[in-house]
């Protein structure tokens, strides 16, 4: 609108008004066209860089994870305990976590390859990370080294049937597993009170309370088999393979506990009355672990030198077969 040369009376110009209606017409629709543009460049941009931190997280966790077995794989080493079932397990395989444990002294929960310590075993009991192996003491040892072999027997059942993955002497180890769960701990012996060895009960096991049991049994034997090496080498300060002092009083601390009947686990019930009424159900003496699963674990799981083992079965006069391998053949 604008004004002529008549006074007072407005004049209309009908090319300009159509011109403003285009423009207003045209506003919103340019600017949806405008936000869109950017929408998209937003998501250009955006979009990966969400995936570039995931995976950069992602191969930071791997990193530690990494950077976390390696210091184990190093300080045990240096600490001259058994690394050979160790070097077995990826680097990644095990979630450690750190908690303020009451009940237990450690938890490994094999759905999720996840391993619960005490914070006492974490840097600085911080809960963060694991504490060096050098920093702990032989109790601690004991007690991991008790959970790693849950990880590592978890690990085999991953794997298992791809042999190239474990090595041989891992698949070797499952099938002696396996015949020892039927032939030894379908059924046990209980002892409903743990501090009295002499009522027992015998009791027929599942096929999961079986498996529980052995393997149980088996990480008793070689949490105490560590245990044990650190104590006699603490004595001396020398490998107890490269004495025969030191390797005899192994031996004799093993003789010893063979004759108390310490290295025997336990299984939970997977009927809840009987969980009601017991949590855990332990093994007594006549079911705690034999001399021949003894020797497989010592060479196959702990890597003990062989002369070792030969002294060992020599004392102890181990027979060379298994008795389960006798009477399933």
């Amino acid at each position: 609108m604008r004004t002529g040369g008549w006074h007072g009376i407005p004049i209309t110009d009908h090319n300009s008004l159509s011109l403003q209606n285009r423009r207003s017409a045209f506003l919103p629709v340019y600017m949806n066209h405008l936000a869109t543009r950017l929408f998209l460049v937003w998501c250009c941009w955006s979009v990966p860089a969400v995936f570039v931190e995931a995976a950069a997280t992602s191969q930071y966790e791997e990193s530690s994870a990494g950077h976390t077995w390696r210091g184990v794989l190093k300080e045990a080493e240096r600490l001259q305990l058994p690394t050979t079932f160790l070097k077995v397990l990826p680097p990644d395989f095990i979630q450690f976590e750190f908690d303020d444990l009451r009940t237990y002294a450690a938890e490994y929960h094999s759905d999720e390859h996840r391993m619960v310590l005490n914070r006492s075993l974490s840097f600085n009991a911080a809960g963060r990370t694991l504490k060096p192996l050098g920093k702990m003491t032989h109790k601690e040892l004991e007690v991991l080294y008790h959970e790693l072999f849950h990880a590592y027997m978890d690990y085999l059942q991953v794997v298992e049937g791809h042999s190239d993955d474990a090595g041989h002497r891992s698949e070797e180890l499952l099938h002696f597993a396996r015949e020892q769960q039927a032939c030894r701990y379908g059924e046990v012996e209980i002892a409903p009170i743990v501090q009295r060895q002499t009522g027992t009960e015998s009791h027929y096991l599942t096929p999961t309370e079986s498996w529980e049991a052995l393997n149980e049994t088996w990480a008793v034997f070689v949490g105490w088999a560590v245990w044990n090496q650190l104590e006699v080498q603490h004595k001396t300060g020398k490998s107890m393979f490269q004495g025969r002092r030191q390797a005899h009083e192994w031996m004799r601390r093993l003789m010893i506990a063979f004759e108390k009947g310490d290295l025997r686990g336990y299984y939970v019930p997977e009927n809840p009355d009987e969980r009601r009424l017991a949590q855990k159900k332990y093994l007594a003496k006549p079911s705690q672990l034999t001399l021949k699963e003894a020797v497989v674990l010592m060479k196959q799981v702990l890597g003990f030198q062989q002369d070792f083992i030969e002294r060992f079965q020599a004392l102890f006069k181990v027979p060379s077969t298994s008795a389960c391998s006798a009477s399933l053949g």
